[in-house]
């Protein structure tokens, strides 16, 4: 069965490569555009960028799995690796997908921290918004209280300083 399967799982291998690849570029772009002044539409592009390429790696993720199912294993590294263990057993060249799988590891843990850093960067920057608006709006900075159920809640009564 492994001789039938080989070959899509290395198109689905080269082609999660280079998603995993160009998930990189967008976050890196952002990261970018994080860090200096920035255009709020390009940021956006960005995302929506991203979240084609996470749903084209979703399915990549799936029909890795399905393959991997036909072998009765599952989609995790030691899944993959056993499956191209019995593909090389039946004669059959591993070299570039098992190129494929490993830089897909290596570039999904720069991803992660990646997303990481740019997630703590737009909260930042979500912050100092809240802050700078509710500062426009009246509010003290320190309104926020807690209430008996340890819910937050902002001072009732505020007068507006502008209007946007």
């Amino acid at each position: 069965m492994i001789d039938k399967t080989f070959p899509i799982a290395e198109k689905l291998l080269a082609n999660g490569d280079k998603l995993t690849q160009r998930l990189m570029d967008l976050l890196t772009k952002e990261q970018e555009q994080l860090q200096r002044k920035f255009d709020p539409a390009s940021i956006a592009a960005v995302a929506a960028d991203k979240k084609e390429v996470v749903a084209h790696l979703e399915q990549f993720a799936k029909q890795l799995s399905q393959v991997l199912a036909t072998e009765k294993l599952t989609l995790a590294q030691q899944g993959v690796q056993h499956y191209l263990t019995k593909a090389r057993a039946s004669g059959i060249d591993i070299e570039e997908p098992a190129k494929c799988w490993a830089s897909i590891g290596n570039l999904s843990k720069t991803c992660r921290q990646l997303n990481e850093q740019n997630g703590a960067g737009i909260d930042i920057l979500s912050r100092h918004t809240q802050r700078s608006l509710a500062i426009l709006r009246g509010k003290s900075p320190i309104a926020t209280t807690y209430g008996p159920d340890g819910s937050t809640r902002s001072e009732l009564f505020s007068h507006t300083l502008i209007s946007v």
